[in-house]
């Protein structure tokens, strides 16, 4: 397991540590509810991270007079490009929005129309 934790921030380490803690919940109705109740806030806390991770970058950038590629390069995985997306606040290809049957589609062929008179 220190192969495993090396080179990862403590941070992180301790966000996989508390998603282990709940697979180690016995009661399988209370895992359920905290699980249930972490993935309800689980879009803020991502924007929070993508936020944090976005004023960051522009220190890096305007303090640190770090170059693109340096910055790439420690977020990892992101060309110089996106690095300088991310410091823009640009987030990545839209996700496609999950299905919900209440509201129309907007692929939604318009409805046919009649004969016009001409």
């Amino acid at each position: 397991m220190a192969s495993e934790a090396e080179g990862v921030p403590e941070e992180v380490r301790n966000l996989r540590e508390a998603i282990r803690a709940f697979a180690a919940m016995e009661d399988d109705a209370e895992c359920t509810a905290a699980v249930s109740e972490a993935l309800r806030q689980w879009p803020d806390w991502h924007a929070e991270l993508r936020e944090l991770r976005q004023s960051r970058v522009q220190v890096l950038r305007e303090r640190d007079r770090r170059t693109w590629p340096e910055i790439a390069a420690i977020i990892g995985g992101v060309t110089p490009e996106r690095a300088q997306q991310i410091g823009k606040g640009l987030r990545g290809a839209k996700r496609p929005e999950p299905v919900n049957p209440r509201k129309k589609r907007s692929a939604d062929p318009p409805p046919a129309e009649g004969p016009t008179s001409g």
